[in-house]
């Protein structure tokens, strides 16, 4: 099977790490310093996958009572978003973890010699420290996170970055993730794009999103 894919584009939260708890954390914490009563982890589930400031202003909303686009320009809002970036910074690799056989599945596509990308919504400062803490850097040949580009996923600038980076057609390339935006930007990329049922897909089964194909687990890579 693999040697047909040259390069494999992973999602970070919710497809390479369990993310949302320490995520949870930090929302809270900024929350609660701010006067407003803490969010459900089950909420927080829900509004992943748009990168950390949407994740905040759609909490911040709730428990204010405030259209989303009216706090988004606003100086307070502005000041929420530097106490989180403070909270989320200290929280990142405290309650997080591999879902299971990742680190095992990047070994042997790496010893075959596939290229490994992870494209994700998540801002570099947030990504780069959840990579080191669970130690998948060393085994990822590039990263293009929430402000690599000019814009994120959906769009696909991201996957024809990496694309174009390694001189791979979209033909030989799959992406990997665990949500209906993961699924919409492989699509508007050209390239393949595998499930997991397991992540964060705004509350939906990923089967809605209808990808290529859904995996149990990570196992499914490498068989």
């Amino acid at each position: 099977m693999f040697p047909s894919f040259e390069l494999v584009m992973f999602d970070l939260d919710g497809t390479l790490i369990a993310t949302a708890p320490e995520i949870c954390d930090a929302v809270n914490d900024t929350l609660v310093q701010f006067g407003m009563q803490e969010v459900s982890q089950s909420q927080v589930d829900a509004w992943i996958g748009h990168g950390t400031r949407e994740l905040l202003l759609q909490a911040v909303s709730l428990r204010q009572e405030i259209p989303v686009q009216e706090l988004r320009g606003s100086r307070n809002f502005a000041e929420m978003n530097t106490a989180f970036d403070r909270h989320y910074l200290s929280r990142c690799g405290t309650r997080s973890e591999l879902y299971p056989k990742v680190r095992e599945t990047l070994a042997t596509l790496r010893n075959r010699g596939v290229k490994i990308a992870v494209v994700t919504n998540k801002e570099y400062r947030y990504t780069q420290t959840v990579l080191d803490a669970h130690r998948i850097t060393p085994m990822v040949d590039m990263v293009v996170s929430g402000d690599t580009l000019p814009t994120k996923k959906p769009d696909p600038a991201g996957v024809a970055h990496c694309l174009q980076k390694f001189r791979i057609r979209p033909d030989r390339a799959l992406f990997v993730g665990d949500s209906r935006i993961d699924v919409t930007t492989a699509r508007n990329a050209g390239v393949r794009v595998w499930a997991l049922p397991y992540g964060y897909n705004m509350g939906e089964p990923i089967h809605a999103a209808q990808p290529d194909r859904v995996i149990a687990d990570f196992s499914a890579l490498t068989e």
